[in-house]
């Protein structure tokens, strides 16, 4: 059943490992392939809807049956166009049917399924397609087209490129389009496809997922066949999400792991649907595609949840009377109400009557009136937001891991939850703190089957990441309370060491500033190896639909915002200007000074950048992380000035 192996780690792309343990009986799935996991959902369920994607205003679906056998379809095309076993097919392209059966379909052939981030620049591409020697790449539109077109010179393993959406503006040889493939698929034998299947073993890699990386190359992340199905079954069943009816909205980039857990593998652990979002989702018609799908389950990144958040505040401020009376009240019980769930309480009294007033009306606008499990991910949720959720019976949990961990490492859930955790491990995993100080926190480390291979080529990384135990180091600091919650206080590499020698960790700082400064979209502080800390602070404005490049005009709360503090400033060069901007952002600051548990941790100076930080503009990764050191090396002099100005610094 699997392949021979005498470690667990392996950088070879034909390499297999030795599957960990699980630390609980009931997690010891069976190992599997891809293809046999698929194949098994859809002998059992060959005429339910696995896939559907609205096109022309009408929904098109794809059965268990025809996604399964479009998957060897186009697995077939691949080993026709000269698909290797072991060779990366890179896709780059929004969310679609397409990319769910070039995924599965390069697993099928004895490829690596590796996406690409739409994000990237052609010379990104390039680094991703050669490094796991792509011979095929799949891409959506003319717009990725030319990114690999200009790049294609230097990747002498690939052998053909598949536009899957639009036209092919300029034919060329080795170009299809996804109908050429398809009818390429279609005319080739079963038997050199089914003689890969068969030779295919769970402990080998299926995929590969880029770290986006703020610094260096991204490393490829390799996963097993194993890896993703034992992960996907453990989590649903976590989860207790309920089979053959779970239907989930796809819209975040699948070329992050935790779309495809979410999107395409626990979808088949389940037996579900998943429909696919319009590519302009995020400009506003994601609310449209979840109030007709009414979805069970939805997963966003923080600033997805912010997003909502925005317009519902917005919305909210225009109630007034005895309207905006009994909102105000139903929210104190939904807050009051959540957390004795969370505490195991009883619920409030007037909880049943909130629900009818304010709760149930709130979710259906939304479409969430069917969800049983919401997931914030990518990064730490505000506790404001996550408050503000809880106070409509929006309850968002998160969930942390990472691309090493095939995902989730951890899970809030309805039933086992804490404010400000980031879950319990899930599961037939493990996790400790190593070296704890006096206050228990430590490096966060983990064990299972949901473990990583290794990175493709990187015997050094993959060196530095698992220790010589099998433990994952996670790079970020952490402490677990007495229950088995686990609790993010920062990471190792981003902490800021002052000259004073205190250790700082800057997203608290920066989530409170953002906190009591409502004008303020994105913020970073300043100060390792500094006399005192500074910040550098990003306004509210819009976002140029073509580019998705920040404007410098305010958008339309920080407008609502400057109108209430008397500032009749439209662009950031008037608000840098503004006094009683001025005044605005230093009262949040001293606000949270006077809160700051040590004078190291108060923040002494503060300046406004023109441009707001973006995926576009390279200051933040594609699950919106700041890339610290990008944003270092970009405003490196106006952090030196905070530090060379003789002024005394504002306490």
């Amino acid at each position: 059943l699997l392949a021979p192996a005498s470690k667990i780690l392996t950088v070879d792309a034909e390499g297999s490992v030795q599957l960990r343990s699980s630390s609980r009986e009931d997690c010891e799935y069976q190992p599997q392939t891809v293809h046999s996991f698929l194949k098994k959902v859809m002998e059992k369920y060959p005429n339910k809807d696995a896939l559907s994607i609205k096109r022309n205003g009408v929904w098109i679906n794809w059965t268990y049956s025809e996604y399964y056998q479009q998957c060897r379809i186009v697995a077939k095309a691949f080993l026709k166009l000269g698909l290797k076993r072991f060779h990366g097919v890179g896709i780059i392209g929004f969310n679609s049917p397409e990319w769910f059966l070039a995924d599965i379909g390069a697993m099928f052939a004895g490829g690596f399924a590796t996406g690409i981030y739409t994000t990237n620049s052609p010379e990104a591409c390039q680094y991703v397609a050669g490094n796991c020697e792509a011979n095929i790449i799949i891409v959506e539109n003319t717009i990725q087209l030319k990114k690999i077109l200009k790049v294609w010179p230097q990747l002498p393993h690939v052998k053909a490129v598949i536009q899957y959406t639009g036209v092919i503006e300029e034919k060329r040889e080795n170009l299809y389009s996804w109908s050429e493939l398809m009818e390429m698929g279609k005319k080739e034998a079963d038997e050199p496809l089914d003689a890969i299947i068969a030779s295919q073993k769970p402990n080998q890699c299926c995929t590969l997922i880029y770290t986006s990386g703020t610094t260096g190359n991204p490393k490829g992340v390799m996963l097993s066949h194993d890896n993703v199905i034992w992960i996907a079954m453990g989590t649903s069943r976590m989860a207790k999400m309920e089979y053959g009816v779970h239907k989930v909205v796809s819209y975040l980039p699948l070329s992050h792991i935790a779309a495809q857990v979410m999107d395409l593998y626990a979808p088949i652990a389940l037996a579900g649907t998943t429909y696919f979002a319009q590519p302009d989702a995020l400009k506003g018609t994601l609310v449209e595609t979840l109030r007709e799908i009414r979805p069970s389950g939805f997963m966003g990144v923080p600033r997805v949840w912010e997003k909502i958040y925005e317009q519902m505040r917005a919305a909210s401020a225009n109630i007034t009377g005895i309207k905006k009376r009994i909102a105000v009240w139903a929210k104190g019980v939904g807050y009051r109400g959540n957390i004795a769930q969370m505490k195991g309480e009883q619920l409030p009294w007037g909880w049943t009557l909130a629900k009818i007033l304010l709760f149930n009306k709130v979710r259906n606008t939304l479409g969430l009136d069917r969800c049983t499990l919401l997931i914030s991910t990518g990064a730490p949720l505000s506790k404001e937001i996550q408050e503000y959720f809880l106070g409509v019976n929006i309850p968002i949990y998160d969930v942390y891991g990472m691309s090493e961990s095939t995902g989730p490492h951890t899970l809030n859930l309805p039933d086992d939850f804490r404010l400000g955790s980031v879950g319990k491990t899930i599961w037939g995993g493990k996790s400790k703190v190593m070296h704890p100080d006096s206050d228990g926190i430590g490096e966060l480390c983990y064990f299972g089957r949901h473990v990583f291979m290794g990175y493709l080529n990187n015997a050094e990384k993959t060196g530095e990441a698992i220790d010589e135990d099998g433990w994952l180091h996670s790079g970020d600091l952490a402490y677990k309370d007495r229950d088995g919650f686990i609790f993010i206080t920062g990471r190792i590499k981003e902490l800021i060491i002052t000259a004073g020698g205190e250790n700082i960790p800057p997203v608290l700082i920066e989530d409170e500033i953002k906190k009591k400064t409502p004008l303020i979209s994105n913020c970073m502080l300043i100060g390792d190896q500094r006399k005192f800390l500074s910040i550098l602070l990003c306004l509210k404005v819009n976002i140029d639909p073509k580019t998705q490049l920040p404007t410098e005009e305010l958008n339309k709360e920080a407008l609502g915002i400057c109108k209430q503090i008397g500032s009749n400033a439209t662009t950031v060069e008037e608000a840098e200007k503004d006094d009683a901007i001025a005044q605005h952002i230093q009262k949040g600051i001293d606000e949270y000074n006077k809160a700051a548990v040590s004078r190291a941790q108060k923040v002494q100076k503060w300046r406004i950048l023109r441009k707001d930080f973006s995926v576009a503009g390279g200051e933040l990764g594609p699950t919106l992380k700041l890339k610290r050191p990008v944003v270092m090396k970009m405003y490196a002099d106006l952090a030196d000035q905070f530090y060379s100005d003789t002024a005394t610094p504002r306490e």
